[in-house]
């Protein structure tokens, strides 16, 4: 069989759904693959690679006439008209949104296969093209906003002064928001971001970003993994959060989409009390936009010098990567549809994932499918019949209770302290001050220990390793003391500091060994995994 890679036709559109790479896993499969004079040009992929990878070049016609057409846009009315009765295509279609052209496809007898229309469960995730660009869309956000914004991202000491560093806000903790916020905590931006979904802060915090929590605003675990539309409570909670995030944000990404809606998230009264400019990214723009202020596809700056940015192409302006990542989940998509690598395509629609995609088939109409059980939550344990549990305290008691334990840690402590005073009194004078010196280390050490981020830890050991050595020596230099008291403790001393130091390092040389190249395996012997979003 034939797949056809047609040049896009929307204006202005640079994505290609197959390229050079992604033509030999197609031609593994057993393909032969036709592709369009030029399509590949505008992602700076020339035809003649096309060629080298053992595609070969066809008119517009013939490319649309194969028996199977894989394109990254819906097809236009014109296109429709070119595919053959029987033929397959695979792209996305909007089918809700535009059900006109679904049954148009249903009246030619085209089996068509929408890749925006892949089922939110684990084993279709390398097929999910939304999820792909959504990536893409994120980091390119990012990118965008550090154009405008005119100042750098991380904060910088120079001998000329020091500057801090960049405040981002992100809004929403899906694939995109994700990818915003791993971009820009990389560039050394300070980056907060918020969602509804209280199961996400745990990935926000991950990135490196700050969780922000406001109470009232968030939603119970989702059932499958999304957000739902909030309360007119919740909705409030969450405005107050937004208004107070955004007056001290140097950027702010928005990223709320609700099935494909896009509900407001910046009002004009809050743009009107941020900074002159500060940037805002709208990745909700192709949804309407989450900023009162948004125009789709366009560049607007508020009264106030705020730049709002409504771009709706972010995913093109990375045409070569996008490619790869959209013909990607084409090949993954294909793989699944061709059991036996044979070139031949088998819509299996006992299969959820081909089922949910296929809008279309055999002249008949299939959109929408049938729902398919999705869970993001951990499932309930089962319940055994139990004796009813004893009654617990009543506060009163709990509180009485409460009081007594902080009384006798209270007790305690000042009984410690008179016993090391008169331990102190009884001592010779040096003592007094080798146990203040230990007093004082013990404080400065608790609280600059716990103030160290977790990222510092590991630099934090070796340093600690170092203080070991030193111990280490001094044990070492005691060994051989008069007293025998002196020198068990030296002996024990060295042993523990031995513990610690070769401990250490044994246990740091095995975590920068994981971020050597030369200790990972090559590339050719590590099994391939796809792209998944």
């Amino acid at each position: 069989m034939q797949i056809g890679v047609p040049r896009e036709s929307r204006a202005g559109e640079r994505l290609v759904a197959a390229t050079p790479a992604t033509v030999r896993r197609l031609r593994e499969l057993g393909y032969d693959v036709v592709v369009e004079a030029g399509a590949g040009e505008r992602a700076h992929l020339p035809t003649r690679e096309y060629v080298e990878a053992g595609a070969s070049v066809g008119e517009r016609e013939a490319v649309w006439a194969c028996d199977v057409v894989t394109a990254v846009n819906p097809p236009s009315d014109d296109e429709i008209a070119l595919l053959r009765p029987g033929a397959t295509l695979v792209a996305q279609l909007a089918p809700a949104a535009h059900p006109a052209r679904v049954e148009a496809l249903a009246a030619r007898h085209v089996t068509a296969l929408a890749l925006d229309a892949v089922p939110r469960i684990s084993r279709a995730q390398a097929l999910d093209v939304l999820s792909a660009m959504s990536n893409v869309a994120g980091y390119r956000a990012v990118v965008e906003a550090a154009e405008e914004f005119g100042g750098m991202f991380a904060g910088q000491v120079t001998a000329a002064g020091t500057t801090p560093p960049a405040t981002v806000f992100v809004i929403g903790a899906g694939v995109a928001g994700l990818a915003a916020i791993g971009t820009a905590s990389s560039l050394g931006a300070q980056v907060r971001a918020f969602d509804v979904r209280p199961e996400v802060g745990e990935q926000i915090e991950s990135m490196g970003a700050t969780f922000v929590r406001a109470e009232g605003a968030t939603q119970e675990v989702s059932a499958d993994g999304y957000a739902r539309a909030l309360t007119d409570d919740q909705e409030a909670a969450a405005l107050r959060t937004y208004a107070a995030e955004t007056a001290g944000a140097d950027i702010v990404i928005t990223t709320a989409l609700v099935r494909g809606t896009a509900p407001t998230t910046i009002t004009a009264d809050m743009v009107a009390a941020m900074r002159p400019g500060s940037v805002i990214v709208d990745l909700a723009a192709p949804g309407g936009g989450n900023c009162e202020l948004t125009v789709p596809g366009e560049r607007v700056v508020s009264d106030n010098g705020v730049i709002v940015l409504g771009y709706t192409d972010l995913p093109a302006r990375m045409p070569q990567h996008t490619s790869q990542l959209v013909g990607t989940n084409v090949v993954n998509l294909l793989a699944l549809l061709t059991p036996a690598t044979d070139g031949r395509l088998v819509v299996d629609l006992d299969d959820v994932v081909v089922r949910g995609m296929t809008v279309a088939k055999d002249g008949e109409v299939l959109w929408p499918p049938p729902p398919v059980q999705v869970s993001a939550a951990r499932p309930a344990a089962p319940v055994e019949e139990s004796p009813a549990p004893a009654p617990g305290p009543t506060p009163a008691e709990a509180a009485a209770e409460r009081a007594r334990r902080t009384r006798r840690r209270t007790v305690l402590a000042a009984l410690g302290a008179v016993l090391a005073g008169l331990a102190i009194s009884a001592s010779p004078p040096e003592a007094a001050g080798h146990f203040t010196v230990f007093a004082l280390a013990v404080v400065v050490g608790f609280y600059v220990i716990s103030a160290v981020t977790h990222a510092l830890h590991t630099p934090l050991m070796a340093q600690t390793n170092a203080i070991s050595g030193i111990i280490l020596v001094g044990a070492l230099l005691q060994i051989g003391h008069e007293s025998w008291v002196v020198t068990a403790l030296a002996v024990v001393a060295a042993s523990v500091a031995s513990i610690n130091v070769f401990g250490g390092f044994l246990v740091a040389n095995r975590m920068i060994r994981m971020f050597r190249k030369d200790t990972r395996a090559p590339a050719a012997a590590r099994p391939s995994t796809g792209v998944t979003a």
